[in-house]
């Protein structure tokens, strides 16, 4: 490649098929149509860490490489290979230990769906069925899971629905589930059993009998009686954004992006989807790279083969991979930019994803206030944020994902939560503690969201440490005579390990570098962790689900730095063991030396709800960093105040509020406004903000 190239920008289209041409003309094998290439990934194979960072302080570039992972297709066998792009040239290739799977693709999932559906004894089971003239069945094949038995083999089972009406492609089939469940062979590609699944209040298996086909419950437009006083609501920016992207080469998906004094790389990957580097804020490193790692929904249903459903969804599919084309006025609103990137096919050809990432600007309502009642001047500054986002369906969920920056050095990592409940069936009239019927014959099971967040801090550049603040209550004494002081107490974590939060004490978990002081009080300069409270992982810790949640029983996980360590539940999560994610990794009790990474989990226990049929509305949940004694001031102080000359609110019924002695001053302030000059101080004032 002659391209210029940072080393962090994704793979580009050429470099997929160059690296597919590498393995072409270095592997030993009889390339015929039955055995040949089955691509998992062609991605970037990140420089290590000390080489990047040596670079950008003059020394070498780093080598740009590729990481393949593919199987032989047709068999079992599974490799992961690095290729130098530079030289053309193959650096390594490793099997993949025995019993470890790579993860779905796009093309395998439809070719699974069509074995199950057009098997002959499939067929049979479904005849059994009787089901009406005019419909169609529709197959979810999921992860085959693990539990000891018959699971070493790479599988999935299909779950099967009714789509009532085949002329409606877009008909909701998880209100009509089947009990008839295909387990398809990948190897092989054939049916290799069928399971009856349980309708009743255990596991016994409910054999075909005639469907009871519900009413169908829709959640597309054309099928509701839609509102008619809702009015537009239009984001209009007319001199533009305020934030800056230069994509290093159009369509890559690596980006500088700057705004309100923040200023990070973007990258994009198939497994974790969108990753951001080197964050800093008015020139201070924050975070050297921070992306999703992992998540995991396991299922409360206690029967065969519930039992087994535990969702990776990155790892056994990918963010990247899943990624929606992103579309104006729908998933993003107001002044948009977006990337592009690529990703590689299962055939080793590059797939273009167009509008991955979405980048945008929205009002959070007011950053900051205060009025002076001894003067009625009030002022008050409406605070704004940067997202940039991401979407991904997992067949019938959706996640938004989103990185969210405040203006005063804050930032969010934020999920919400979409899409439709995956169901089973249940015999009409029963119910069972593990679930909810939202439809009739449908169960929904309940299920926890745990997600894992990685991130590589760079408070004031390397050399971080992880210490616990708590606040306690002082004991009665001189001191406290009257029983009310209480103090707060920071412990540094100096080894790997899994931390809890803990309510009572206010513990809350702080980066910070372990040399730059504050220079009012001299504390070490960090930034604190806001960890949402979430129910840990359910499952008993001699379960498949525990052993394979590795990220689930703790708020908190610390590892020591090291190169490629980049996912809570192992690198290979499909019917995986366990052993080779975050909890073994801390497990080695390191001491953490200045190179903490931090692996934040956060969730939520979905124990579904008849509103939650047949679409759900957004589930949100955050992960916050703030700055704590990072500045020595507010750094958000210098935002212009907000100013009715700028914002053009209107106010309905063309009546001035009045106040509580009918004048113009109901929150008792004057009515004034503030222009900004090009030098940024304040040149005019005839509004509410200033005086």
């Amino acid at each position: 490649m002659t391209v210029d190239i940072h080393p962090l920008t994704p793979l580009l289209p050429a470099e997929i098929v160059l690296s597919h041409e590498i393995l072409k003309s270095s592997f030993a094998f009889n390339r015929t149509a039955e055995q040949s290439f089955h691509f998992k990934c062609i991605t970037l194979h990140e420089p290590p860490k000390a080489d990047l960072l040596a670079w950008q302080t003059g020394g070498p570039k780093p080598l740009r490489c590729a990481y393949a992972a593919y199987y032989i297709r047709n068999t079992p066998s599974f490799f992961e290979s690095v290729i130098d792009l530079e030289t053309s040239s193959l650096l390594s290739t490793v099997p993949i230990k025995a019993h470890f799977h790579g993860p779905a693709d796009g093309p395998e999932i439809l070719l699974v769906e069509k074995v199950a559906l057009e098997d002959p004894t499939v067929q049979a089971e479904l005849a059994k069925l009787e089901l009406p003239a005019g419909s169609k069945v529709v197959s979810d094949p999921w992860i085959y899971g693990s539990d000891g038995i018959d699971d070493e083999r790479r599988q999935f089972q299909c779950f099967l629905y009714l789509q009532h009406d085949e002329k409606l492609p877009d008909a909701n089939h998880y209100a009509f589930p089947l009990s008839v469940s295909p387990i398809v062979d990948v190897a092989t590609m054939k049916v290799v059993r069928i399971q009856h699944l349980p309708c009743g209040v255990d596991e016994t298996p409910t054999l075909p009998k005639p469907y009871q086909v519900p009413p169908p419950n829709e959640y597309t437009p054309e099928s509701q009686e839609l509102r008619t006083d809702l009015k537009p609501l239009h984001i209009v920016q007319p001199e533009g954004a305020s934030f800056t992207v230069a994509e290093d080469i159009p369509d890559s998906g690596g980006a500088i992006i700057e705004w309100q004094k923040w200023r990070f790389r973007t990258g994009f990957n198939h497994r974790e989807g969108m990753v951001l580097y080197e964050l800093s804020y008015a020139g201070r490193d924050i975070v050297y790279r921070v992306a999703l790692s992992d998540m995991c929904i396991p299922y409360a249903d206690p029967r065969s083969p519930y039992h087994k459903k535990a969702a990776f969804d990155l790892g056994d599919a990918g963010a990247g991979v899943m990624a929606n084309n992103l579309q104006l006025g729908c998933d993003c609103l107001g002044s948009i930019h977006y990337l592009s990137s690529t990703i590689s096919h299962e055939s080793g050809r590059a797939l273009i994803m167009p509008n991955v990432i979405c980048i945008h600007e929205q009002d959070s309502g007011i950053g900051f206030k205060h009025m002076n009642y001894r003067t009625n001047r009030a002022v008050v500054t409406r605070a704004r944020e940067l997202v940039v986002q991401s979407i991904i369906t997992v067949s019938n969920y959706e996640y938004i994902l989103a990185f969210v920056f405040g203006q005063s050095g804050d930032w969010h990592y934020e999920v919400r939560a979409t899409g439709i409940l995956s169901t089973s069936p249940i015999d009409q009239g029963l119910e069972v503690p593990w679930g909810t019927v939202v439809h009739p014959g449908v169960l929904a099971a309940s299920h926890q969201h745990i997600f894992s967040l990685r991130v590589d801090p760079a408070i004031d550049g390397q050399g971080n440490k992880v210490v616990i603040e708590e606040a306690h209550a002082m004991p009665l004494g001189p001191q406290n005579p009257h029983g009310t002081g209480y103090i707060t107490k920071e412990t540094e974590l100096t080894h790997s390990g899994g931390y809890d939060t803990n309510t009572a004490a206010n513990r809350t978990f702080k980066i910070q570098s372990q040399t730059r002081k504050n220079a009012i009080n001299g504390a070490n300069t960090g930034y604190r962790i806001t960890v949402p409270p979430f129910q840990k992982l359910l499952a008993h810790p001699t379960s498949y689900h525990h052993a394979r949640a590795e990220f689930g029983d703790n708020a908190i996980y610390l590892t020591k730095y090291r190169d490629g360590e980049f996912y809570a539940a192992g690198k290979w999560t499909n019917q995986s063991r366990g052993g080779e994610g975050v909890r073994a990794a801390s497990d080695r009790k390191e001491e953490l030396d200045g190179q903490p990474v931090v692996w934040v989990q956060f969730g939520l226990n979905h124990v579904p709800r008849t509103e939650d049929f047949p679409v759900m509305p957004c589930e949100i949940i955050r992960v916050g960093f703030k700055p704590h004694n990072f500045w020595e001031r507010n750094p958000g102080i210098d935002v212009p105040p907000s100013s009715q000359e700028r914002n053009k609110s209107i106010l309905l019924g063309g009546k001035v509020g009045t106040g509580v002695n009918g004048d113009a001053t109901s929150h008792r302030q004057g009515q004034v406004e503030a222009k900004v000059g090009m030098n940024g101080h304040i040149e005019k004032v005839n509004g509410c903000c200033t005086k």
